[in-house]
């Protein structure tokens, strides 16, 4: 559960592909945070200072949701997220990420 001084951001991507990008984004960023963990279904990556990636994956698509303390944060890790996954997915189209606030 986030601080509720948190800022969120959400996008969902339909892809068959899901539980692998899900895997390739944790596994790559569980180097620099070690206490990334993951499963083929849900991951969550804490990029400290406040900042967390989390995204669940489904037979439908991949749910991506950042969170920061503050908003020029929140966009930074929203293009973070945004690049890796583009980075990942080279082979599949998956148009672009359509960030929305959550609460």
């Amino acid at each position: 559960m986030s601080d509720p001084a948190t800022l969120a951001a959400q996008a969902r991507v339909g892809t068959a592909n899901a539980s692998r990008y899900l895997t390739q984004l944790c596994k790559h960023w569980s180097h620099k945070f070690p206490d990334t963990t993951f499963t083929p279904e849900r991951g969550v990556v804490p990029f400290g200072e406040g900042r967390r990636f989390t995204a669940e994956a489904d037979s439908e698509g991949l749910t991506l949701r950042v969170e920061a303390a503050d908003l020029e944060s929140l966009t930074r890790m929203q293009g973070v997220v945004a690049e890796h996954l583009a980075r990942f997915a080279f082979r599949e189209d998956l148009g672009g990420l359509a960030w929305t606030r959550v609460v």
